[in-house]
């Protein structure tokens, strides 16, 4: 919006994605107050909580929604990481090893390749999103959700979360793209003539 680059309906996105998210803040945090009642049924509620709490997948769910790596944005149908916080991956880059968090210090959009070297063609949207053909070797795990299959691409927001998860045939990437980061440099230089 700064630069004058994005589309207005963005903004306009921010109300529908987030205020999912914060009413499901506000229902954990009354149930977090509730547990801190001191009669009997809450204690009985606690005594349950911490027993379900010994479990691993009730563990690894509320470790997931205290941290805030439960959070999903309802970006549409796909791939499970798809409106998710990117897994802070351990990459093999042409550079070397790589975080992926590493890769968003400076505040841009990263379209991570995991496919074939080379594989896409961005360069209408090279000065606003960085380009990494990376290989990672291992399961992709999300707190919330476990293991999921390992993508051949994803597209990064700079605030982590994945805009678009695809393949060589880079179906909706261009969409995407657009929608998150503004129009192809042809059209954003004829617009900005306009």
């Amino acid at each position: 919006m700064v630069n004058r680059i994005s589309p207005e309906s963005l903004l306009d996105s921010y109300q529908a994605e987030r205020l999912p998210v914060a009413a499901h803040v506000l229902r954990h945090t009354m149930a977090c107050v509730a547990l801190r009642r001191p009669d009997d049924r809450t204690k009985a509620l606690q005594d349950t909580m911490s027993e379900l709490l010994r479990m691993d997948e009730p563990r690894k769910r509320f470790a997931a929604m205290l941290s805030g790596l439960d959070i999903h944005y309802n970006l549409g149908e796909g791939h499970p990481l798809l409106g998710r916080r990117i897994p802070d991956l351990d990459l093999i880059t042409e550079n070397g090893p790589m975080r992926v968090f590493t890769l968003l210090h400076n505040a841009r959009p990263v379209l991570l390749n995991l496919g074939e070297s080379g594989g896409f063609d961005i360069a209408a949207w090279t000065d606003r999103v960085q380009l990494v053909d990376a290989k990672y070797v291992g399961t992709w795990e999300l707190p919330a959700l476990g293991a999921v299959t390992a993508p051949a691409a994803v597209l990064i927001r700079p605030d982590g979360y994945v805009a678009w998860v695809g393949d060589l045939t880079r179906l909706g990437l261009g969409d995407a793209l657009t929608t998150w980061f503004g129009p192809a440099a042809a059209e954003y230089d004829r617009l900005s003539c306009s």
